[in-house]
């Protein structure tokens, strides 16, 4: 992998990772459709890794939201009344919200990887956010906010983030699908999805990094994933406060056909 495809997968990584058109996707059909020949191994960990792009772009437009939240836990634990503040029991509920997809993770790993070698399965998966954005859409009565979640809405969407372990479906799109049929306006939804990156990114890219040192010439392969890592950051950034805004008056619908054509395209040429 050069530079030069590091930089460019780095953009598309920090785009796609919040809009709601699959990250892991567009990963995987870029290299397909330019021609991109990249080990199976080497992919997935840059993948993983590059997230942590997006997720400092995430750590810095929730700075204070994060740290209103990480504060309100460690006080309430001292204070042995972990639920009482709302600030803490975001963070509880972040907590729940992770815990499948990471027990989903560890025991299908092998199998994730496997699927990321797949375009065509890539472009059914593309298929699947659109009908989750679709349903969100149509059933979902958005008249909800972040300040009165639950437990069941945190292990509901904790659930939807399952499916985004596989290319093509979105976790952005998952999770805010997830957070819209359980009635969130579009902006809560994707304010608690962006939020909840937070854990499930830091754990895969803690993972890869294990990974990344069983490479071989690993130190060969750093300046692209710094370089793609830096991009990432930049364009998540941009992606995030986009996004929110245009939430605030349009709908999930252009970013459901985006997915239609793309994964149709997919199927037909792969």
């Amino acid at each position: 992998m050069t530079v030069f495809q590091a930089i460019i997968l780095g953009i598309v990584q920090g785009l796609t990772e919040f809009i709601p058109v699959s990250s892991s996707g567009h990963l995987v059909l870029v290299p397909h459709f330019l021609g991109w020949k990249f080990s199976a191994d080497q992919a997935f960990i840059f993948d993983v890794l590059v997230q942590w792009g997006t997720l400092l772009a995430v750590f810095i437009y929730f700075r204070h939201d994060l740290k209103a939240i990480v504060v309100a836990v460690i006080k309430g634990l001292l204070e042995k009344r972990p639920l009482a503040d709302p600030d803490a029991r975001m963070g509880w509920y972040l907590v729940v919200a992770t815990i499948p997809a990471v027990v989903a993770g560890l025991t299908c790993k092998d199998l994730i990887e496997h699927a990321f070698a797949n375009p065509k399965m890539t472009g059914v998966f593309l298929l699947g956010t659109a009908v989750l954005l679709i349903i969100a859409e149509k059933t979902g009565r958005r008249n909800r906010t972040t300040a009165q979640l639950n437990w069941l809405d945190s292990i509901w969407i904790g659930f939807s983030q399952v499916l985004a372990l596989l290319p093509g479906i979105s976790r952005s799109g998952s999770t805010i699908a997830g957070g819209m049929t359980r009635n969130l306006d579009r902006p809560s939804a994707a304010r608690f999805s962006f939020l909840m990156s937070v854990p499930v990114m830091l754990g895969a890219g803690l993972l890869a990094f294990k990974d990344l040192a069983e490479l071989p010439a690993a130190g060969e392969f750093m300046l692209p994933l710094l370089a793609g890592f830096l991009t990432a950051l930049i364009s998540g950034y941009i992606a995030i406060r986009w996004l929110i805004a245009f939430l605030s008056k349009h709908s999930l619908t252009v970013f459901a056909l985006y997915c239609i054509v793309m994964g149709i395209v997919v199927i037909v040429t792969g």
